[in-house]
């Protein structure tokens, strides 16, 4: 993988997603909504753009602009994760119905994750599959959800356990979007940039440490490369396994834990790059326990966590007993065994099986605070 460390960036990338008939692209660029030909990807006459209160402001028109000779109808729901349920997803099917959408509309989500993951699922089963494009506004989804076709809702009980495998005709990243982004929200991206040097490109991982103060000050050519390399990752490995049958769950590095404190907090509070933050440096500290990595390096990735913002500690209140049972809830559990993502490097990982109860035991022990009722 080249680096490009000084310079600037071509104007637009492209990563392509090869998934046989399912084959997509991934633009990258600045003022991609406007110039990546949305029209291209429109097969019949209907469009639903699907956004939230938040993002409508600032984007809907704009995407709508570029839909010329269509019927365009918008839906706007209310903006956060709480929301991200089967009742803002009837919304949409409402809307789709009441507007008599048939088998040839095309679904746009404009917004971050949960925009992106809601039309996704809606696109998945309205009428039993429908087109969808992505455009997605946050770093996070620009980065990560967006790409690679899962989508879902949460339940009360447990995070994306409704949802379908449903890839998208296109994904437009535009960049620019990233320039009214909270400070918080664009922190919560680059917790699943990290990851993907953690996990698949120590090369990757070493320049993203370099260039932390350059990402973070919102460096439009450094932010475009480690987006374009993030989505590079992400499609080489959802390529060898679409529907996460294997290998494809080293992408939910930290997501076990990070899964559970989200449910643990009804999906309020924190937002999920800030879940995946903690949850890294909790997979990393097993990892240390099981041999594989020195505990300079979990201290290293706390230090650039916290350097971007980013919590390195459970919710005070969460305690040992909560992990333990709310990430028996995680879609990676079989026949009721939790399976871990860790890393037997910083660049590699590997979803493990079996492990020593103790060591993660020890984790929760050195994250959480003592269990009142234990007491």
């Amino acid at each position: 993988m080249s680096l490009i460390l000084n310079g600037s960036l071509p104007s637009d990338r492209r990563v392509e997603v090869d998934l046989g008939s399912r084959s997509y692209c991934v633009h990258i660029g600045s003022g991609t909504i406007v110039r990546a030909d949305i029209m291209h990807y429109i097969d019949g006459d209907q469009v639903l753009i699907v956004t939230n209160e938040t993002v409508a402001p600032l984007y809907l028109e704009m995407v709508r602009e570029q839909i010329t000779g269509k019927k365009v109808h918008d839906i706007i729901l209310p903006d956060g994760e709480q929301f991200k349920n089967l009742e803002a997803l009837d919304g949409i099917f409402s809307k789709l119905l009441a507007e008599k959408h048939d088998r040839s509309t095309t679904l746009i989500a404009v917004g971050g994750g949960v925009i992106g993951d809601m039309t996704g699922f809606a696109a998945a089963t309205y009428l039993r599959g429908v087109s969808f494009i992505q455009v997605p506004t946050t770093l996070l989804a620009q980065v990560d959800s967006s790409v690679g076709g899962k989508t879902a809702v949460n339940h009360p009980l447990g995070k994306n356990m409704i949802g379908a495998f449903h890839q998208p005709r296109t994904v437009i990243v535009d960049t620019n979007t990233l320039q009214s982004l909270p400070d918080r929200e664009f922190s919560a991206g680059i917790a699943e940039i990290l990851k993907y040097g953690l996990i698949a490109d120590v090369d990757f991982f070493n320049w993203l440490e370099r260039e932390i103060d350059s990402l973070m000050s919102r460096d439009v050519g450094k932010l475009t490369y480690a987006i374009e390399q993030s989505c590079r990752i992400k499609a080489k490995v959802v390529q060898s396994d679409e529907t996460e049958q294997g290998v494809r769950a080293i992408l939910n590095l930290g997501h076990t834990f990070g899964h559970a404190i989200e449910t643990f907090q009804n999906y309020r509070h924190w937002i999920h790059g800030e879940a995946v933050s903690v949850g890294i440096l909790m997979a990393m500290q097993m990892s240390y326990l099981r041999g594989n990595l020195e505990i300079s390096h979990v201290h290293r990735v706390s230090e650039l966590l916290q350097h971007c913002s980013l919590p390195v500690k459970p919710p005070s209140n969460m305690t040992i007993a909560d992990f333990n049972k709310l990430m028996l809830r995680d879609k990676k559990v079989r026949n009721e065994k939790l399976r871990l993502v860790l890393l037997e490097k910083i660049g590699k990982a590997k979803v493990i099986e079996t492990f020593e109860k103790e060591h993660l035991q020890s984790v929760l022990s050195e994250f959480c605070g003592p269990d009142p009722s234990s007491a």
